[in-house]
């Protein structure tokens, strides 16, 4: 059988790629690469770069372009015959690295090039890549006793294991439940792009009438539009619980086989000894040993003093909610009423809706519109290509151009659809980097959850999809723009995690300019750009309840923060319990008790971001002060971009991300650029 994974080409051959042949040629990829590292290492006099570093590079490439594509068709296309070949590979793949990080011979080797005069010599990129490397050996355990090493590869393989089944529990809890109605009538409230999109999804399920999903554009519409307040509280309560005890199906039976609890208690249990066997008091600091941030308390002290800023906005904003929901019936504002009574009390404050703005937003025209804000800012070009091999006919792929050469591409997979991960998220399918015929060039995945195009009218995006669409195409540019030819630092490898978010959270920012609303706005029946009265109403809602978004994230941040840097074996609290203590502490909002949030917090759990999650709003302040730069010299001013591009996305993790930082806004960051683009100046009133 040929294996199309085991082949060499440019880009992935979907249509070629089956289950089947996903562990065989892992296997087979991972046998080579052992060969190759015997061999290596057995024929080694003296170390050079080209022949350690360069080859072992060369070879991992191999392993990187074979699984990405399989990574990616798990997310996106899921099925049981994948998920098993993905389940069983993981595990080898877990292996496979901790054996390689253990590997004291190639320590001493990448350790003696360190040492050596040649190290002088070489690129940035490349003593970044050693010292990282260096770093990782000793995080990989490389300096462990025979036993601890042991250890260390079985937690890691369990912890592998552990991530992979979170995820599956809330995608399967997240697609086991749906409501069907015969009619519209329980659904009065709904827009006409929601109740569209519902009767679209019964008849994909072969039903009349229309059907409700755990899928955010369906949950959203209903929390925000629905006038029945008892379906909101059922729906509601159907999300909240997912891979929970209390989590159910869609013919109202248990779903407790995806209670994702006991995966919780495990998880930081193992977290937790893992960071012990490498030295560290606890998860929280093992965290930080490759991240910006220099020590737990440095985080915890970021987290609460921006909790304490912005908390009086937050009850100001939530009194204010309460009295609004209260001069409109609802006495006892519960969970579920929550979006509904703020989009109405946007509605009456500024005269602006999501559902109003959604018209104007059609997703092709944001599209093309985000692509000529790239083109103003970077002088890249991004242009569609209609023959490419796919994995659904939804998918589009782009090249990028800069002065009429192709420099990246990527792959843009925008609707939600059964089988598919929730989310939005960017990853590689191609690094850049050096090889001996030339320079490979970057590809990307970019991936969302937008509602689909619905019978002749097209997908419409609300505000704040268009948002997260440019956020995702920030990460892409950091992955796709970068210059740097060495792999492990190229485009977003090797970049510190707590500022990973700087350039996709730094391209939020055109969504709000006037300059830039009327590239990225039309009207999908008229072409009309969003006229300016609209405009200026949405401008004045842009920090509606910001304080409230703000405590929110803050929570979240906290919770796993602390849910990690405070974890006691000898007394280990439930992940519910720490996060009580720290809505107590925080939050102005408090969900109700059978909240099981934690349950499916995947970000943390299952997708790299344990003790991590604070990196959003790290990176926020990071990318808000350099945002600011662009309003002092000019929001497309063709220079400041340029200087962007050149000190920050084209570097990679080539170099310190403070460094970077300084080199381009001339200073370490300021917090004040975020608190004013929140909104949260001066005292609440």
């Amino acid at each position: 059988m040929t294996n199309p994974l085991l082949e060499a080409h440019t880009l992935p051959p979907f249509s070629a790629i089956r289950a089947e042949h996903v562990e065989p040629a892992v296997r087979q990829l991972i046998a080579d690469g052992r060969a190759q590292l015997a061999s290596l290492l057995g024929e080694l006099s003296t170390v050079t770069w080209n022949n350690l570093v360069a080859s072992i590079e060369e070879q991992g490439d191999k392993l990187d372009q074979a699984w990405a594509p399989v990574s990616h068709l798990n997310s996106v296309a899921n099925s049981d015959e994948l998920r098993k070949a993905y389940t069983e590979s993981i595990a080898l793949l877990t292996d496979y690295s901790t054996e390689f990080s253990q590997n004291e011979d190639l320590y001493k080797a990448y350790q003696q090039l360190a040492d050596s005069s040649e190290y002088a010599q070489l690129t940035q990129a490349q003593r970044q890549t050693l010292d990282n490397a260096l770093r990782d050996f000793r995080l990989g355990g490389v300096a462990l006793n025979e036993a601890d090493k042991k250890r260390f590869g079985e937690i890691q393989k369990r912890l592998s294991e552990l991530s992979t089944q979170f995820s599956n529990h809330v995608l399967d809890a997240t697609q086991a439940w749906h409501k069907h109605f015969d009619s519209a009538d329980a659904l009065a409230g709904l827009p006409e792009s929601a109740l569209a999109q519902a009767a679209q999804t019964a008849a994909q399920k072969n039903l009349q009438g229309y059907v409700i999903t755990l899928d955010f554009p369906s949950y959203y519409a209903v929390m925000m539009y629905a006038d029945n307040r008892a379906l909101r509280e059922e729906i509601y309560t159907a999300y909240v619980t997912r891979a929970s005890a209390a989590g159910k199906k869609a013919d109202g039976s248990a779903a407790a086989e995806w209670d994702n609890s006991a995966i919780i208690a495990e998880t930081l249990a193992l977290r937790h000894e893992l960071a012990r066997l490498l030295g560290f008091n606890n998860y929280a600091e093992r965290s930080l040993a490759s991240k910006m941030a220099e020590s737990p308390a440095q985080v915890l002290q970021f987290l609460n003093e921006l909790a304490q800023k912005t908390r009086p906005y937050a009850e100001q904003d939530y009194a204010e909610l309460r009295a609004f929901a209260a001069a409109n019936g609802c006495a006892d504002l519960q969970a579920w009423d929550t979006t509904y009574y703020s989009e109405k009390l946007r509605v009456e404050k500024y005269s602006v809706s999501q559902e109003e703005l959604r018209p104007y937003f059609p997703a092709e025209k944001v599209i093309s519109g985000m692509f000529a804000v790239v083109q103003r800012l970077f002088g890249i070009e991004v242009k569609q290509i209609t023959q490419f091999d796919s994995y659904h006919p939804d998918v589009r792929f782009y090249h990028i151009e800069k002065n009429g050469r192709q420099i990246a591409s990527f792959y843009l997979d925008l609707f939600a659809r059964e089988k598919k991960k929730g989310g939005a998220w960017m990853a590689d399918c191609r690094v850049r980097r050096k090889t001996s015929t030339g320079v490979q060039l970057p590809v990307a995945f970019l991936t969302c959850n937008f509602t689909p195009p619905v019978g002749a009218t097209p997908s419409l995006l609300t505000h704040d999809e268009v948002t997260t669409l440019f956020h995702e195409f920030g990460h892409g540019l950091h992955h796709m723009l970068t210059q740097i030819e060495v792999a492990a630092v190229s485009g977003i490898n090797g970049v510190a995690w707590d500022a990973v978010e700087l350039p996709s959270q730094f391209m939020e920012n055109w969504c709000w300019e006037p300059e830039a609303i009327p590239l990225i706005s039309g009207h999908y029946q008229t072409g009309e750009s969003l006229p300016q009265n609209l405009l200026d109403k949405m401008l004045a809602a842009k920090n509606f309840q910001s304080g409230l978004q703000m405590i929110r994230q803050l929570e979240f941040s906290l919770f796993d923060f602390r849910l990690h840097a405070e974890y006691d074996p000898a007394a280990p609290k439930s992940a519910q319990d720490v996060l009580n203590e720290v809505r107590d502490a925080v939050a102005v909002i408090k969900p109700p008790a059978f909240n099981r949030f934690e349950n499916s917090f995947s970000h943390i759990f299952a997708g790299g971001y344990a003790a991590g999650y604070y990196s959003y709003k790290w990176a926020e302040v990071l990318s808000a002060d350099a945002y600011s730069r662009f309003e002092e010299e000019g929001i497309f001013n063709p220079q400041t971009g340029e200087s962007f591009l050149r000190e920050i996305l084209q570097q990679g993790g080539s170099r310190p991300p403070m460094e970077l930082f300084k080199n381009f806004r001339g200073r370490e960051p300021q917090i004040d650029a975020l608190l004013r683009h929140s909104g949260i100046t001066g005292e609440a009133a």
